[in-house]
Protein backbone atom coordinates (compact mmCIF):
# COMPACT_ATOMS: atom_id res chain seq x y z
CA UNK A 1 0.00 0.00 0.00
CA UNK A 2 1.50 3.22 -0.99
CA UNK A 3 1.72 5.89 1.48
CA UNK A 4 -0.96 8.52 2.53
CA UNK A 5 1.05 12.54 1.73
CA UNK A 6 -0.64 15.82 2.09
CA UNK A 7 -1.06 17.68 -1.11
CA UNK A 8 1.27 21.18 -0.31
CA UNK A 9 -1.40 23.27 -2.26
CA UNK A 10 -4.66 22.48 -0.60
CA UNK A 11 -3.69 20.68 2.52
CA UNK A 12 -5.83 17.48 1.30
CA UNK A 13 -4.75 13.73 2.06
CA UNK A 14 -4.39 11.92 -1.13
CA UNK A 15 -2.43 8.38 -2.05
CA UNK A 16 -0.33 9.35 -5.14
CA UNK A 17 -0.89 7.32 -7.97
CA UNK A 18 0.27 9.53 -11.36
CA UNK A 19 3.68 11.05 -12.33
CA UNK A 20 2.39 14.59 -12.03
CA UNK A 21 1.23 13.92 -8.39
CA UNK A 22 5.08 13.95 -7.28
CA UNK A 23 7.39 17.08 -7.80
CA UNK A 24 10.70 16.07 -7.37
CA UNK A 25 12.86 19.97 -6.09
CA UNK A 26 16.18 20.61 -4.47
CA UNK A 27 14.13 21.19 -1.45
CA UNK A 28 12.52 17.43 -1.25
CA UNK A 29 9.95 15.63 -2.81
CA UNK A 30 6.38 17.91 -3.34
CA UNK A 31 2.73 16.47 -3.53
CA UNK A 32 -0.53 17.89 -5.59
CA UNK A 33 -3.57 15.75 -5.12
CA UNK A 34 -5.02 16.75 -8.08
CA UNK A 35 -3.89 18.36 -11.62
CA UNK A 36 -5.67 21.80 -10.67
CA UNK A 37 -3.61 22.18 -7.49
CA UNK A 38 -0.33 21.17 -9.29
CA UNK A 39 -1.13 24.02 -11.71
CA UNK A 40 -1.82 26.46 -9.27
CA UNK A 41 1.73 25.62 -7.91
CA UNK A 42 3.29 25.63 -11.55
CA UNK A 43 1.64 29.26 -12.42
CA UNK A 44 1.57 31.38 -9.10
CA UNK A 45 4.53 33.55 -9.26
CA UNK A 46 4.45 34.25 -5.67
CA UNK A 47 4.04 30.75 -3.91
CA UNK A 48 5.18 30.25 -0.52
CA UNK A 49 4.84 27.13 1.92
CA UNK A 50 3.70 28.26 5.62
CA UNK A 51 5.54 28.32 8.16
CA UNK A 52 3.19 26.56 10.72
CA UNK A 53 1.26 24.31 8.51
CA UNK A 54 3.37 23.85 4.77
CA UNK A 55 0.41 24.76 2.83
CA UNK A 56 1.46 26.34 -0.27
CA UNK A 57 -0.46 29.59 -1.17
CA UNK A 58 -0.53 32.37 -3.12
CA UNK A 59 0.53 35.62 -0.75
CA UNK A 60 -1.69 38.25 -0.99
CA UNK A 61 -0.84 40.54 2.18
CA UNK A 62 1.67 41.72 4.01
CA UNK A 63 0.80 39.80 7.49
CA UNK A 64 1.53 37.10 5.40
CA UNK A 65 5.03 37.39 5.80
CA UNK A 66 7.72 38.28 9.28
CA UNK A 67 10.95 38.57 10.00
CA UNK A 68 11.63 36.44 13.41
CA UNK A 69 15.05 36.09 14.41
CA UNK A 70 16.85 37.18 10.95
CA UNK A 71 14.85 34.36 9.27
CA UNK A 72 11.33 35.17 6.71
CA UNK A 73 8.63 33.76 7.54
CA UNK A 74 5.11 32.89 5.61
CA UNK A 75 1.55 32.21 6.68
CA UNK A 76 -1.16 31.18 4.74
CA UNK A 77 -3.86 32.48 7.56
CA UNK A 78 -4.26 34.34 10.47
CA UNK A 79 -4.63 32.05 12.63
CA UNK A 80 -1.44 30.27 11.57
CA UNK A 81 0.30 33.74 11.89
CA UNK A 82 -1.33 33.77 15.11
CA UNK A 83 0.14 30.42 16.71
CA UNK A 84 3.81 31.79 16.04
CA UNK A 85 2.99 35.42 17.62
CA UNK A 86 2.13 33.64 21.09
CA UNK A 87 5.16 31.83 20.44
CA UNK A 88 7.40 34.80 19.83
CA UNK A 89 5.38 36.52 22.87
CA UNK A 90 5.97 33.14 25.42
CA UNK A 91 10.13 33.70 24.07
CA UNK A 92 10.14 37.24 24.27
CA UNK A 93 9.22 36.79 28.13
CA UNK A 94 11.68 34.57 28.90
CA UNK A 95 14.43 36.42 27.65
CA UNK A 96 16.07 38.46 30.75
CA UNK A 97 16.82 42.01 29.45
CA UNK A 98 19.43 43.75 31.80
CA UNK A 99 20.05 47.21 31.26
CA UNK A 100 23.75 48.20 33.14
CA UNK A 101 23.38 51.72 33.91
CA UNK A 102 25.04 54.52 36.11
CA UNK A 103 24.69 57.98 35.84
CA UNK A 104 28.43 58.70 36.91
CA UNK A 105 31.60 57.70 34.86
CA UNK A 106 34.84 55.95 35.89
CA UNK A 107 32.29 52.96 37.22
CA UNK A 108 33.56 50.42 35.04
CA UNK A 109 30.45 50.35 33.15
CA UNK A 110 31.14 48.95 29.91
CA UNK A 111 33.96 46.51 31.16
CA UNK A 112 30.87 45.13 33.39
CA UNK A 113 28.67 44.87 30.54
CA UNK A 114 30.94 42.70 28.20
CA UNK A 115 32.64 40.68 31.01
CA UNK A 116 28.80 40.22 32.28
CA UNK A 117 27.40 39.02 28.80
CA UNK A 118 30.97 36.65 28.40
CA UNK A 119 30.50 35.28 31.52
CA UNK A 120 26.76 34.28 30.88
CA UNK A 121 27.94 32.73 27.27
CA UNK A 122 30.80 30.69 29.31
CA UNK A 123 27.96 28.99 31.54
CA UNK A 124 26.21 28.42 28.39
CA UNK A 125 23.89 31.03 27.75
CA UNK A 126 23.02 32.74 24.70
CA UNK A 127 23.19 36.66 25.08
CA UNK A 128 23.15 39.62 23.00
CA UNK A 129 25.84 42.25 24.05
CA UNK A 130 23.86 45.95 23.13
CA UNK A 131 26.05 48.69 23.25
CA UNK A 132 23.53 51.94 23.61
CA UNK A 133 26.44 54.15 24.63
CA UNK A 134 27.14 56.49 21.79
CA UNK A 135 30.97 56.41 22.68
CA UNK A 136 31.01 52.88 21.59
CA UNK A 137 33.26 51.20 23.85
CA UNK A 138 31.59 47.80 23.10
CA UNK A 139 33.33 47.49 19.35
CA UNK A 140 36.47 49.30 20.51
CA UNK A 141 36.59 47.08 23.43
CA UNK A 142 36.28 43.98 21.35
CA UNK A 143 37.79 45.08 17.92
CA UNK A 144 34.45 44.78 16.24
CA UNK A 145 33.16 46.04 13.07
CA UNK A 146 29.79 45.56 11.54
CA UNK A 147 28.27 47.08 8.41
CA UNK A 148 24.73 48.27 10.02
CA UNK A 149 24.79 49.69 13.90
CA UNK A 150 22.33 50.57 16.62
CA UNK A 151 21.65 54.00 15.11
CA UNK A 152 20.74 52.32 11.62
CA UNK A 153 18.44 50.20 13.31
CA UNK A 154 16.99 53.21 15.47
CA UNK A 155 16.84 55.79 12.60
CA UNK A 156 17.25 53.78 9.37
CA UNK A 157 14.87 51.12 10.14
CA UNK A 158 17.29 48.42 9.59
CA UNK A 159 16.26 45.06 10.96
CA UNK A 160 18.46 43.84 14.38
CA UNK A 161 19.28 40.45 12.69
CA UNK A 162 21.24 42.49 9.99
CA UNK A 163 22.94 44.94 12.74
CA UNK A 164 24.07 41.82 14.69
CA UNK A 165 27.73 40.77 14.82
CA UNK A 166 29.24 37.08 16.00
CA UNK A 167 31.59 38.09 19.25
CA UNK A 168 32.03 34.09 20.35
CA UNK A 169 30.45 30.98 20.88
CA UNK A 170 26.76 31.97 22.83
CA UNK A 171 28.17 35.87 22.16
CA UNK A 172 26.82 38.16 19.97
CA UNK A 173 26.42 41.71 19.75
CA UNK A 174 24.95 44.64 17.92
CA UNK A 175 27.15 47.93 17.69
CA UNK A 176 27.63 51.64 18.07
CA UNK A 177 29.84 54.62 17.30
CA UNK A 178 30.02 58.29 18.07
CA UNK A 179 27.20 58.46 15.16
CA UNK A 180 24.87 57.24 17.44
CA UNK A 181 24.52 60.61 19.51
CA UNK A 182 22.62 61.96 16.13
CA UNK A 183 20.29 59.66 17.21
CA UNK A 184 19.07 61.33 20.48
CA UNK A 185 17.99 64.32 17.61
CA UNK A 186 15.92 62.45 15.41
CA UNK A 187 14.08 60.87 18.11
CA UNK A 188 12.79 63.72 20.07
CA UNK A 189 9.98 64.47 17.07
CA UNK A 190 9.55 60.29 16.94
CA UNK A 191 5.79 59.22 18.31
CA UNK A 192 6.45 56.83 21.28
CA UNK A 193 9.86 58.32 21.51
CA UNK A 194 10.82 56.01 24.35
CA UNK A 195 9.60 52.84 22.88
CA UNK A 196 11.42 52.51 19.77
CA UNK A 197 14.18 50.02 20.86
CA UNK A 198 11.87 47.70 21.73
CA UNK A 199 9.95 47.92 18.62
CA UNK A 200 12.40 47.33 16.97
CA UNK A 201 13.57 44.27 18.83
CA UNK A 202 10.66 42.66 19.32
CA UNK A 203 11.15 40.07 17.28
CA UNK A 204 14.18 39.38 18.16
CA UNK A 205 13.79 36.49 20.47
CA UNK A 206 16.54 33.76 20.46
CA UNK A 207 18.88 34.43 22.81
CA UNK A 208 18.59 33.89 26.93
CA UNK A 209 19.70 37.32 28.12
CA UNK A 210 20.26 40.49 25.97
CA UNK A 211 22.78 43.23 28.02
CA UNK A 212 22.82 46.60 27.13
CA UNK A 213 25.63 48.99 27.87
CA UNK A 214 23.68 52.17 28.57
CA UNK A 215 25.79 56.06 28.48
CA UNK A 216 26.32 57.91 32.17
CA UNK A 217 23.18 59.93 31.15
CA UNK A 218 19.57 60.37 31.46
CA UNK A 219 18.74 60.71 27.54
CA UNK A 220 15.72 59.30 24.91
CA UNK A 221 18.55 57.14 24.19
CA UNK A 222 18.24 55.58 28.18
CA UNK A 223 14.69 55.99 28.34
CA UNK A 224 14.48 53.58 25.27
CA UNK A 225 16.74 50.76 26.98
CA UNK A 226 14.71 51.11 30.64
CA UNK A 227 11.34 50.65 28.42
CA UNK A 228 12.90 47.53 26.74
CA UNK A 229 14.78 46.35 29.90
CA UNK A 230 12.91 44.45 32.79
CA UNK A 231 15.79 44.58 35.03
CA UNK A 232 18.96 47.32 35.38
CA UNK A 233 22.31 46.63 37.10
CA UNK A 234 24.13 49.86 38.38
CA UNK A 235 27.90 49.25 39.08
CA UNK A 236 29.37 51.31 41.71
CA UNK A 237 32.84 51.76 42.04
CA UNK A 238 34.24 51.94 45.63
CA UNK A 239 33.84 55.67 46.19
CA UNK A 240 32.18 58.65 47.97
CA UNK A 241 30.63 60.03 45.01
CA UNK A 242 29.57 57.03 43.30
CA UNK A 243 26.61 56.73 45.99
CA UNK A 244 25.33 59.68 44.58
CA UNK A 245 25.08 58.36 41.34
CA UNK A 246 22.87 55.47 43.01
CA UNK A 247 20.80 57.62 44.25
CA UNK A 248 20.23 59.31 40.84
CA UNK A 249 19.42 56.21 38.88
CA UNK A 250 16.63 55.39 41.60
CA UNK A 251 14.73 58.27 40.61
CA UNK A 252 15.30 57.97 36.97
CA UNK A 253 13.51 53.84 37.64
CA UNK A 254 11.30 55.69 40.25
CA UNK A 255 9.89 58.11 36.91
CA UNK A 256 10.22 55.35 34.21
CA UNK A 257 7.41 53.24 36.35
CA UNK A 258 5.59 55.99 37.29
CA UNK A 259 5.50 57.83 33.71
CA UNK A 260 5.64 55.09 31.29
CA UNK A 261 4.40 52.76 32.74
CA UNK A 262 7.25 50.06 32.46
CA UNK A 263 7.93 47.51 34.86
CA UNK A 264 11.93 48.26 35.57
CA UNK A 265 13.28 46.84 38.53
CA UNK A 266 16.59 46.76 40.11
CA UNK A 267 18.46 43.07 39.82
CA UNK A 268 21.27 44.69 41.67
CA UNK A 269 24.30 46.64 42.28
CA UNK A 270 27.94 45.87 41.61
CA UNK A 271 30.70 47.20 43.47
CA UNK A 272 33.70 47.59 41.41
CA UNK A 273 37.49 48.48 42.15
CA UNK A 274 36.76 46.85 45.20
CA UNK A 275 40.42 46.98 47.65
CA UNK A 276 39.58 45.07 50.97
CA UNK A 277 42.42 46.79 51.85
CA UNK A 278 40.71 50.46 52.09
CA UNK A 279 38.51 51.40 54.11
CA UNK A 280 36.45 53.81 51.55
CA UNK A 281 36.00 50.47 49.73
CA UNK A 282 34.90 48.77 53.26
CA UNK A 283 32.46 51.77 53.55
CA UNK A 284 31.14 51.51 50.13
CA UNK A 285 30.04 48.46 50.25
CA UNK A 286 28.39 48.11 53.94
CA UNK A 287 25.99 51.81 52.76
CA UNK A 288 25.07 49.16 49.71
CA UNK A 289 24.50 46.42 51.78
CA UNK A 290 22.50 48.44 54.22
CA UNK A 291 20.22 49.99 51.31
CA UNK A 292 19.91 47.01 48.75
CA UNK A 293 20.70 43.67 51.31
CA UNK A 294 20.81 40.74 49.02
CA UNK A 295 20.80 42.66 45.96
CA UNK A 296 24.58 43.95 46.76
CA UNK A 297 26.14 41.45 43.99
CA UNK A 298 29.89 39.85 44.06
CA UNK A 299 31.99 42.58 43.88
CA UNK A 300 34.60 42.64 41.58
CA UNK A 301 37.94 43.59 42.99
CA UNK A 302 40.53 45.99 41.36
CA UNK A 303 42.86 44.32 38.71
CA UNK A 304 45.02 45.38 36.09
CA UNK A 305 44.40 42.75 33.80
CA UNK A 306 41.11 43.87 33.63
CA UNK A 307 42.21 47.26 32.31
CA UNK A 308 44.38 45.45 30.16
CA UNK A 309 41.90 43.38 28.10
CA UNK A 310 40.31 45.68 25.63
CA UNK A 311 43.70 46.83 24.65
CA UNK A 312 44.15 43.30 23.34
CA UNK A 313 40.53 43.12 22.28
CA UNK A 314 39.37 40.77 24.35
CA UNK A 315 37.01 39.61 27.47
CA UNK A 316 38.77 39.07 30.82
CA UNK A 317 37.63 35.42 29.83
CA UNK A 318 40.33 35.28 26.86
CA UNK A 319 42.64 37.68 28.22
CA UNK A 320 43.76 36.07 31.56
CA UNK A 321 41.32 33.15 32.85
CA UNK A 322 43.50 32.44 35.83
CA UNK A 323 43.05 36.24 37.22
CA UNK A 324 41.14 37.34 39.96
CA UNK A 325 38.94 39.61 37.41
CA UNK A 326 37.61 36.44 35.62
CA UNK A 327 36.70 34.84 38.74
CA UNK A 328 34.68 37.89 40.42
CA UNK A 329 33.03 38.64 36.95
CA UNK A 330 32.26 34.46 36.28
CA UNK A 331 31.26 34.78 39.92
CA UNK A 332 28.90 38.02 39.15
CA UNK A 333 27.26 36.11 36.20
CA UNK A 334 26.60 32.91 38.26
CA UNK A 335 24.75 35.46 40.41
CA UNK A 336 22.74 37.23 37.76
CA UNK A 337 22.07 33.53 36.70
CA UNK A 338 20.75 32.70 40.45
CA UNK A 339 18.77 36.01 40.74
CA UNK A 340 17.19 35.58 36.74
CA UNK A 341 16.17 31.53 36.67
CA UNK A 342 15.61 30.45 40.08
CA UNK A 343 12.38 32.91 40.94
CA UNK A 344 13.63 35.34 42.81
CA UNK A 345 12.07 38.31 41.57
CA UNK A 346 13.82 41.37 42.26
CA UNK A 347 12.00 44.75 44.12
CA UNK A 348 13.32 48.54 44.51
CA UNK A 349 11.80 50.14 47.93
CA UNK A 350 10.99 53.74 47.60
CA UNK A 351 12.34 54.42 50.89
CA UNK A 352 15.95 53.53 49.21
CA UNK A 353 15.75 56.26 46.97
CA UNK A 354 16.15 58.78 50.27
CA UNK A 355 19.08 57.02 51.53
CA UNK A 356 21.44 58.20 53.31
CA UNK A 357 25.07 57.73 52.22
CA UNK A 358 27.28 58.20 55.36
CA UNK A 359 29.94 60.41 55.54
CA UNK A 360 33.75 59.18 54.64
CA UNK A 361 35.79 58.45 57.37
CA UNK A 362 38.50 61.01 58.72
CA UNK A 363 41.01 59.55 56.48
CA UNK A 364 39.11 60.61 53.51
CA UNK A 365 38.93 63.76 51.85
CA UNK A 366 35.96 66.62 52.66
CA UNK A 367 32.74 65.07 52.32
CA UNK A 368 30.45 66.97 49.21
CA UNK A 369 27.40 68.46 49.35
CA UNK A 370 24.50 66.25 49.51
CA UNK A 371 21.99 66.93 46.83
Amino acid sequence: MSDIERCIVCGTEFEPRFSFQVQHTAEGEQYFCSQACHEKYLFSGNVHHCSVCGTAFEQQFAYQQLQVDGEIRFFCSTACRERVMAELAQRRKRMRRIAVLTQKGGTGKTTTSVNLAAGLAQMGRRVLLMDLDPQGNVAVSLGLTAQYTVYDMLINGVHPSDCIVQVSENLDALISNTGLAAAEAKLVNTRDRFKVLAGRMSQITQYDYAVMDCAPSISILNHNALSYADQILIPVSCDYLSLVGVKQILRTVKKVNETLLEPVSILGVVPTFYDRRTKISEDTVNTLRANFQDRVLPPIRANIKIKEAPKHKQTIFEYAPDSSGCQDYLALAQKVVELCEDGAQPEVSEAKEDSRTPPPSKSESETPKKE
